[in-house]
């Protein structure tokens, strides 16, 4: 014998005794009220016999103890006072008085009357009852509803809501049980006299998408919804419970394992921000200190070099330093560029620029002529200018054109080119190289990322092309990559053709 069980057979001997106990102050209401009735009609009878009354005043009397008898009790006891009027009324008024006389047929119509305003009084009064039960009804769950949400709205970053949630609901509608499931975490939460029946029958609700009612176990089983999808589902144990309260149970704990979900995503990015901007320090100040001995360093292998007068061996050395202080000093200013984005007063200085004649600029920046060979421009002669600030456009068109310089196949063809719409003015810049993989053409943009197929390539930090997607975000506009074995990979940076007026 399980748990349940055992509750089940402890419970039938007080509710047989409190069902006993109910029928029988029911009888005694309604011979009270039989009683009180006829003590009525003596009392009607005997002042309207001595204040000589005739039948149709008399009569009226007795209807007005009829209508009475019929709203304070019921059919039944209107009955019996309609029988007892239209007998006192033959007995005592009709002539021949202190006689019955059962053939009169005004005896029947008054009896008649009597009980038709009998039956009409009291289902009249009976359905006015049932009204106000149900009011009453329904304010007390309108309070109990209100009681559960303004507990459950209040329920902190550090609780458990699912466990929160279920004795909140129980401890303000006196349930037996109250059993949640959430679908999203696949836990399930239970308060008070549960079983494992009741629990898989709340998870089997939500599988089915389909509320529903066990009647064997006097439980109601609601899906939760968000936005017409299921995310869990409640059990309550209760048969007295109705649907529309049940429903707004659903929908209440719904929102509230929202909410939490809310909460925990707010401390997750509160965490991150204040990981960035700790990031953010600590990449500025190495960046500055990485930059007093590179200067240095730089300084003293060209003073060595001009000299001249060195072996090839160690002119060849001196070359060595020269050029890999020179990518530490590239490494130490994507460094503070990046810290520099970061920045919350970070704010671009708007102007209009044409983006050939940046273009152009930025390819005087690389020192091989060599290298200033492989692009090729094409730019139309009604160029439109756009909106942007020149120092960060320059920057972010430079790391372009160097990410195409290491990553395409040597001595091959840079093609450079600008475009426009409506609203923006496009610059491409596209190379012969290895494909890009559809999964990582969004991921490089990001920091610190390198894509698995440049892993024996041209060294690098990850952070260049960061910092243009960082520009761009900052200037409203837009970078994305295509790439294809016969294309070959194309870089698109798109700038707006007017300033943002919101910024």
């Amino acid at each position: 014998m399980n748990v349940v069980t055992a509750l089940k057979i402890e419970q039938t001997g007080p509710d047989r005794l409190s069902s006993l106990s109910g029928r029988a102050e029911s009888k005694f209401r309604t011979l009270a009220h039989c009683c009180y009735s006829l003590g009525g009609m003596v009392i009607f009878t005997w002042a309207a016999f001595h204040l000589n009354l005739n039948l149709a005043s008399t009569g009226f009397l007795y209807l007005i103890l009829v209508v009475l008898t019929a709203v304070y009790g019921g059919f039944l006891e209107a009955t019996v006072t309609s029988l007892a009027a239209a007998t006192c009324l033959n007995f005592f008024f009709d002539p021949p008085i202190f006689t019955f006389s059962v053939s009169d047929s005004a005896n029947w119509v008054a009896f008649g009357a009597f009980e038709f305003t009998a039956l009409v009084i009291s289902r009249l009064t009976s359905r006015e009852h049932v009204t106000a039960a149900k009011a009453i009804a329904r304010q007390r769950d309108s309070e109990q509803l209100y009681e559960t949400a303004r507990q459950i709205l209040l329920v902190d970053k550090t609780r458990d809501p699912g466990n929160f949630i279920t004795s909140s609901i129980r401890q303000a509608f006196d349930l037996p049980a109250v059993v949640l499931f959430d679908a999203i975490s696949a836990e399930t939460y239970a308060c008070g006299n549960s079983s494992p029946e009741i629990e898989q029958r709340t998870r089997d609700v939500y599988y089915s998408d389909s509320d529903k009612f066990d009647s064997a176990a006097g439980a109601w089983f609601f899906v939760l919804r968000l936005g017409g999808r299921p995310v869990g589902s409640l059990g309550l144990c209760d048969s007295r419970m109705t649907p529309i309260v049940g429903a707004a149970l659903a929908s209440l704990s719904a929102i509230v394992l929202e909410r939490s979900r809310s909460f925990e995503r707010e401390c997750r990015a509160e965490v991150a921000r204040q990981g960035e901007c700790l990031r953010a320090g600590v990449l500025d100040a190495l960046a500055h200190d990485i930059k007093t001995p590179l200067t240095i360093i730089r300084t003293a292998s060209s003073g060595l070099l001009a000299a001249g007068g060195l072996c090839t061996e160690k002119t060849e050395l001196l070359m060595l330093i020269d050029e890999q202080s020179k990518k530490l000093n590239e490494l130490a200013s994507h460094l503070l560029s990046a810290a520099r984005l970061d920045t919350t007063d970070f704010g671009p200085q708007r102007e209009p620029l044409l983006l050939s004649s940046l273009l152009k600029t930025a390819t005087d920046t690389f020192d091989q002529t060599t290298c200033r060979d492989r692009f090729h421009l094409t730019a139309p002669s009604d160029e439109i200018p756009a909106f942007g600030d020149r120092k960060l456009i320059k920057r972010a068109l430079v790391q372009l054109l160097d990410n195409a310089l290491k990553y395409s196949v040597p001595d091959s063809p840079i093609e450079l080119g600008i475009a426009g719409n409506d609203t923006e003015v496009i610059v491409e810049v596209r190379n012969q190289g290895s494909e890009i993989a559809p999964a990582d053409r969004e991921r490089i943009f990001e920091r610190f990322y390198r894509a698995p197929e440049t892993r024996f390539g041209p060294p690098g930090t990850g952070l260049g092309l960061s910092v243009v997607k960082r520009i761009v975000d900052a200037h409203r506009g837009r970078v994305w990559v295509e790439s294809g074995e016969s294309d070959g990979t194309a870089f698109f940076l798109a700038l707006p053709k007017e300033p943002d007026k919101t910024i």
